[in-house]
């Protein structure tokens, strides 16, 4: 552990620390923005290709809808850019408080988080996309036709990514509790009947009110919990 420091020390670190990390997202997003356009054109992508021929465009329903939906593009995806160095900085922060253990988990454990999470966000974009919108777009007919808009489009599509994102650090999650003995590494195998029941209905509450959408995000889960209990049994700390 290091010296010491007075708690105006410590205050004046984390101010120094986030300015450091606002200036590189302010940076990230002096380039991401310049870009928003190509970038929602590519996460507007699955959508347009399950529309209609006849129907393969994006509105908006608000004059300043285009420039708050570039904008949120932007600083999405500058956070995402910045994401490294924000880390980095927050490494610096609580790294003289832990002990060397602990400091030789927090880099592998940082880094499969940041993987899972980018796995989810693919997983979501190539696989979930084309099918949630093909099925849920299957519902138009010559009299209803899809009129959807570009700000909503990206609020959902930003949402599932995010949440895809976060389902997917199952895995880790139960692998550290179990690690850490705060979960006993046999607790997960022994309540997965009552885990399915869990994730179903999470399922239910993160997506849109259909059962394919649930079943996309569920069954993903289902797996992932899987995985994450022989992780677990693996890896958990022998209970005395």
């Amino acid at each position: 552990m290091s010296e010491h420091m007075p708690l105006t020390g410590h205050l004046k670190e984390l101010r120094q620390r986030l300015i450091r990390s606002a200036i590189a997202v302010t940076a990230a997003f002096a380039a991401t923005y310049w870009y928003s356009d190509v970038l929602m054109e590519i996460l507007t992508r699955p959508l347009i290709e399950a529309l209609p021929e006849s129907s393969r465009f994006m509105a908006f329903t608000a004059v300043s809808e285009p420039f708050f939906t570039y904008l949120k593009v932007g600083m999405y995806s500058a956070v995402l850019l910045a994401s490294p160095y924000v880390l980095f900085q927050a490494w610096g922060f609580v790294a003289p408080a832990l002990y060397e253990e602990e400091k030789k988990w927090f880099f592998p454990v940082v880094f499969v988080s940041t993987l899972l999470f980018l796995s989810g966000a693919v997983f979501a974009y190539v696989f979930v996309f084309p099918t949630a919108f093909k099925y849920l777009l299957s519902f138009s007919t010559p009299e209803l036709k899809p009129f959807i808009s570009m700000g909503e489009y990206f609020s959902t599509a930003a949402m599932f990514l995010v949440v895809f994102g976060a389902v997917f650090q199952l895995p880790l999650v139960m692998a550290v509790t179990a690690k850490l003995g705060i979960v006993s590494r046999k607790t997960y195998i022994a309540y997965w009947r009552y885990a399915i029941v869990v994730i179903f209905i999470v399922a239910a509450v993160l997506t849109p009110p259909d059962v394919v959408s649930q079943l996309l995000l569920g069954l993903p889960m289902l797996g992932l919990y899987f995985i994450g209990a022989l992780l677990a049994l693996m890896l958990g700390k022998k209970q005395g």
